[in-house]
């Protein structure tokens, strides 16, 4: 089977990749570096020929509403019109868990217009809401530093490992669409600060780490389960001990 991952020279796309080709899959890496550009449609329609999955791991460069909600869109339309004109039987796309609820940030709500366009589609569909990634905490715990302090969310988080996702996501793509969202996380929850803390701890950095409930989260007041799944999930094996282990986070 031919399977097109779009953004598959990434950190979760290579990763992909290599699992799908393990399993005998005729697999394709679509980035700009391999000739297709979504954002433009070039080299969509050649790439699409023969393909029966396509995943969509591409990802907006900015954080910002606007920016990243015309990114989201314009690649959307331009995928999924190709996906449809090739015939494709099921597209994956990786989202975020949080985006439809209240109080998601700018970010997720960019997401959320992508999963709009995925749902109105004609093509069968699977939307996989996954959670942060452990690779996203030292950028979590470097956005929020406050003079000599890191202040952060009292609110849960449950990460989850690249490893992980990129076994849920090539898992997903050789399932039968589930024309709605699955959802995985990491097998630890607890709170965003404490968490942290521990991080800060193992990695030898001496930075405070303060627990605020009004701490925003790039730009949005969180409650206590906006970054974790409500229901059913599948979850990573990696927790953030033996995720560190097997990095080089504290090397």
């Amino acid at each position: 089977m031919k399977i097109l991952v779009i953004g598959g020279t990434g950190r979760i796309g290579s990763k992909v990749v290599e699992r799908l080709r393990a399993k005998g899959h005729e697999v394709v890496p679509a980035a700009p570096s391999t000739g297709v550009d979504v954002l433009t449609g070039e080299g969509l329609d050649a790439a699409m020929t023969g393909t029966s999955v396509v995943v969509d791991l591409a990802n907006s460069p900015s954080f910002e509403r606007d920016a990243a909600r015309t990114f989201f869109e314009r690649a959307g339309n331009n995928v999924l019109a190709a996906e449809a004109k090739a015939g494709v039987k099921h597209h994956v796309a990786l989202s975020v868990v949080g985006t439809e609820r209240p109080e998601a940030n700018d970010y997720f709500l960019a997401k959320r217009a992508q999963e709009d366009l995925i749902r109105n589609a004609s093509v069968p569909y699977t939307i996989i809401h996954s959670t942060q990634f452990y690779e996203f905490l030292p950028g979590i715990i470097d956005s929020a530093v406050d003079g000599t302090k890191v202040r952060l969310s009292t609110a849960n988080i449950q990460p989850i490992a690249a490893e992980d996702v990129a076994d849920a996501v090539a898992r997903i793509a050789l399932d039968p669409p589930a024309n709605g969202v699955v959802q995985i996380a990491g097998p630890e929850r607890a709170p965003l600060d404490e968490l942290a803390r521990r991080y800060l701890q193992i990695v030898k950095d001496p930075r405070e780490v303060v627990g605020d409930a009004q701490a925003l989260y790039f730009g949005a007041a969180l409650k206590t389960n906006t970054l974790v799944p409500e229901g059913d999930a599948w979850h990573g094996a990696l927790n953030l001990d033996r995720w560190i282990a097997q990095s080089d986070v504290a090397r």
